[in-house]
């Protein structure tokens, strides 16, 4: 009794105590109260006691809960049977609540069924106990109820410290007790006010995905039950859950979908029914989010036959469509792994096997292709906003940042599968469309909007590899454009970027020598921008640098004046030093395209901005070079690395690494006791040896 006053006390404290060193030491206590073999005891007394407020039954309840899961094995094997008792007579105490209280009993309970084998509880186990108990005491159905709701639960909680075997087993105790379980829940369904209760129990149970055939689920009372509550105020939710349920269900396990088929056809014309509340501007928001759900849970388990084109799916198909329309993001998003598996359906040649011949395959392949053709151009112009700064970008914090981007990458997988599709030429007409909009009507206007060109150039960049680099209709009009555009930070990125994606474009396009000098301006715009955008057209530099070497040959002067202010680090120019090394890996690959004598002049010229610091630093003396920070160093030695591994002529590097050597030996001997360094200066050597 003392025990069970001072946890009374602590849990007072914990709760009202104005001090917070006091509530502290309370939490510490009751915390290790609930790790000794006392708890049982204790906590199962005061869940009995008549006195016990709310707040002791909350955390008794839990710890009995905790107990059960995770200690089971402290007990004697005899305390079975009375641990079971006790706890069926606390969840008729409680059966119409607190719900936290009898929850947590209903999972205690639930636990005790992992850890003790189906032959303890009687002839079937815990679900024909229950059975049983619910037949003697109807007054307690609500209780039991949510001890069935949680059942099946409990197979995947593995904070219950069962044996895998153990748990296995469990799991083919209630499988085979399943129509058990249904029956008692079909009972259940006569009293009016347990019906959503009886629902989510039904929800719970088809987790299980094994037991009863689609054929009888078909026309299962609970099922139509589900099916008809859909448009119901009070039941909606949970039907809804059920549906959802039931679509997983026909598509689990290694089972043929078309044995299903007697469920799926009763399932799918009851959801389309739903397809007008999509759009109704009077539904609730989470409830359209329910009805979106259950259009893309179709869309997932039922692909393969979707992708088959049948008009039957094609309404299907509109429906997702009209999901991926919606204002929402979080609702049009759930659509997006459906076109993901779609196209994969539609593309891949394993799809086909069943047609025999190749002439079949390809004739099926460009018919289904043809059929999703429309589908995939509309899902094209329907995402592209999605992708659109919002107008309080500024304010962001730093999550709606993240977020914001996750939704930009998101979108790009959509449009990468919409080409896969459509094929890259096609689908960039689109987006091209969409870009004249967006820059039609404003001239070169500085303050007109800029984000629905950005945005439509973002997801021109996204399916560039899907865009052949023979293209000659829509890419030199977008090239022709580029320098058009306002040099807002964000769009001057994004255009940067966009450049280099196409770097293999302009190397093969019969226009892309005319088109580099704008290109290499835009470039160097950017670099004077932002650091974001400089970052941007650094790495759009060595990208063109490594496609169109060959072009870029002889632009060697107008190259070096940006290598030479970048690495240089002049005003005008925001490149970050890490970024910097993307210019020196390009001017280094398109050094190695020239012949050696001029690539001799070009590395010299190369090496020029980078030793010039070192050489100083060098000359101040001994004292002063052992002082400086590593980083003002590496900075200079990292470029040499980059030179020494990206100019592919061995003679001119070798002439090179001679001249240079006595600089590098003397930050060797003066830098020895210095690692940061010493790594840098060691990969430029092994780069150098390469």
């Amino acid at each position: 009794m003392d025990l069970q006053n001072t946890v009374k006390e602590a849990l007072n404290a914990l709760y009202h105590h104005p001090d917070d060193a006091v509530r502290m030491q309370a939490d510490r206590y009751l915390q290790d109260f609930q790790r000794t073999l006392d708890a049982w005891q204790v906590g199962d007394n005061l869940l009995h006691d008549p006195s016990s407020n709310l707040e002791t039954l909350i955390f008794c309840s839990q710890t009995l809960r905790s107990k059960v899961q995770r200690d089971f094995e402290e007990l004697p094997s005899t305390a079975f049977r009375p641990l079971r008792d006790s706890l069926n007579t606390l969840l008729k105490k409680f059966h119409k609540g607190p719900p936290k209280v009898r929850t947590q009993i209903s999972i205690a309970v639930a636990a005790l069924a992992v850890h003790v084998p189906a032959e303890d509880w009687g002839d079937g186990g815990i679900v024909k106990w229950l059975r049983d108990e619910m037949d003697s005491h109807p007054e307690y159905i609500p209780g039991f109820l949510e001890l069935l709701t949680v059942l099946p639960e409990e197979v995947l909680n593995y904070k219950i410290a069962a044996r895998p075997e153990r748990r296995r087993q469990f799991e083919k105790e209630l499988t085979s007790q399943m129509e058990v379980s249904l029956n008692i829940l079909t009972a259940c369904l006569s009293i009016s006010e347990l019906k959503e209760q009886v629902l989510e129990a039904f929800a719970s149970w088809l987790r299980l995905k094994h037991g009863i055939p689609g054929s009888v689920l078909s026309s299962h009372p609970l099922v139509l039950t589900a099916l008809s509550s859909l448009n119901s105020e009070l039941l909606s939710e949970a039907s809804v859950n059920v549906i959802s349920e039931l679509i997983h269900y026909t598509t689990a396990g290694d089972i043929d979908v078309s044995a299903n088929m007697p469920l799926i056809q009763v399932i799918v014309p009851h959801v389309m029914n739903l397809k007008a509340q999509l759009s109704d501007s009077t539904k609730d928001e989470e409830d359209v989010k329910a009805i979106a759900r259950l259009f893309a849970d179709m869309g997932d388990s039922y692909v393969e036959l979707i992708a088959t084109g049948s008009d039957e799916s094609m309404l299907i198909v509109h429906a997702l469509l009209e999901v991926a329309s919606h204002a929402e993001y979080d609702i049009a998003s759930m659509t997006f792994n459906f076109w993901h598996s779609l196209q994969l359906n539609l593309t891949k040649r394993e799809s086909y096997i069943s047609y025999g011949n190749e002439t079949c395959i390809e004739a099926e392949r460009n018919r289904r292709l043809h059929v999703f053709r429309p589908a995939y151009e509309s899902l094209v112009s329907l995402v592209i906003f999605r992708v659109q700064y919002p107008e309080d970008y500024q304010d962001l914090s730093y999550e709606d940042l993240k977020e914001f981007k996750q939704t930009k990458y998101a979108v790009a997988d959509v449009l990468t599968d919409a080409s896969s599709v459509l094929g890259g030429d096609a689908t960039l007409k689109i987006l091209y469309m969409k870009l004249l909009e967006a820059v039609s009507g404003h001239g070169n206007n500085e303050h007109k909007e800029w984000r629905p060109a950005e945005a439509a150039l973002f997801c021109i960049r996204a399916i560039s590899n899907y865009v052949s680099v023979v293209e000659a209709e829509v890419m030199p009009q977008i090239m022709a454009l580029l320098p058009k555009l306002p040099h807002q930070p964000q769009l001057l990125q994004t255009v940067c970027l966009t450049i280099g994606a196409y770097s293999k474009w302009l190397d093969s396009a019969s226009c892309g020598l005319s088109v580099l000098p704008s290109v290499l301006d835009i470039l160097m715009n950017g670099m004077g921008t932002s650091e974001e955008c400089a970052a941007a057209a650094a790495l759009a530099f060595r990208h063109i640098c490594d496609d169109c070497r060959k072009k870029l040959c002889g632009c060697l002067e107008g190259l070096f004046h940006i290598y030479n202010k970048t690495v240089n680090g002049e005003d005008s120019f925001k490149v970050p030093a890490e970024d910097s090394l993307h210019l020196v890996e390009a001017l280094s690959m398109v050094v190695t395209e020239l012949p050696p004598d001029d690539a001799k002049r070009a590395l010299e010229a190369l090496c020029i901005p980078v030793i010039t610091p070192l050489q100083e630093a060098i000359n101040q003396g001994p004292e002063s070079l052992s002082k400086r920070p590593s980083r003002q160093l590496t900075v200079h030695i990292d470029r040499f690395a980059y030179i020494f591994r990206f100019v592919n002529h061995p003679q001119v590097v070798a002439d090179a690494i001679q001249r240079l050597w006595p600089i590098f030996k003397a930050i060797f001997d003066i830098r020895a006791w210095d690692m940061r360094t010493m790594e840098s200066l060691c990969r430029a050597c092994k780069y150098a040896v390469s």
